[in-house]
């Protein structure tokens, strides 16, 4: 009985490290989204991508998009018109965690405790 349960934990890990974790915004405008969470991508829509509507007549109001996609729909353009206004629909996917976010400066690991290193060495030579 224990070996079974210990098959079933060690399978629950893999299928759950296969799953993806994208940012997820229903609406964004300007560059901020107004809704965003981050979701957990199911098999049938294994990429994250972020999509960008512009419109025709305005080329300075845009809506974005984030989210997980099925794969057939990755890295295509769309267009039509809503209330006789043209838009264009970018839709582009990539495969890792989180990759679709707002890209942010992190310091690596190591760096940061070098960082931390020097400053604690730095006060006792004072």
């Amino acid at each position: 009985m224990k070996f079974i349960w210990i098959c079933a934990a060690l399978t629950a890990m893999f299928v759950t490290g296969e799953s993806l974790t994208c940012h997820s915004c229903k609406v964004g405008i300007g560059g901020k989204c107004l809704f965003k969470s981050t979701e957990t991508c199911s098999g049938s829509q294994p990429n994250c991508y972020w999509g960008k509507l512009t419109f025709n007549t305005s080329h300075f109001v845009t809506l974005q998009t984030r989210g997980c996609m099925a794969s057939s729909l990755c890295n295509q353009t769309e267009t039509g018109a809503l209330l006789t206004v043209g838009y264009s629909l970018t839709r582009t996917c990539c495969s890792t965690d989180c990759c679709n976010g707002a890209s942010a400066v992190q310091l690596p690991l190591t760096a940061a405790v070098g960082a931390a290193l020097m400053a604690v060495v730095s006060t006792w030579s004072l």
